[in-house]
């Protein structure tokens, strides 16, 4: 079994911010996305009410440089601005050829 290289760029953010953060994802060069509520609490605590919004979780596996490329447009446009956490892993797939 072949498998490549790739990496897996997940985002974690208010939920407000899903077709602003999708819509990037994809002019930056990712194919795809797949995005899922999820809840949890960090430093500013947790969400405790629906009026506050949900947060979504966007992951999407890319080659090195657009997973370089995201990441830098996630630090310029939204870090300042929202309560976005994002991180990169290194992974394994096979059908490389969906994702490059």
């Amino acid at each position: 079994m072949q498998t490549m290289p790739m990496k897996l760029v997940t985002i974690i953010a208010e939920d407000e911010l899903e077709p602003r953060l999708t819509d990037d994802v994809k002019k930056l060069g990712a194919h795809g996305y797949s995005v899922g509520k999820v809840r949890g609490e960090g430093m500013h605590g947790a969400r405790l009410s629906e009026w506050e919004g949900e947060n979504i979780r966007i992951e999407t596996i890319v080659p090195d440089t657009v997973a370089d490329q995201i990441m830098a447009h996630l630090a310029e446009r939204y870090f300042p601005h929202f309560a976005v956490v994002a991180y990169i892993s290194n992974i394994e797939v096979l059908r490389g050829g969906k994702f490059a």
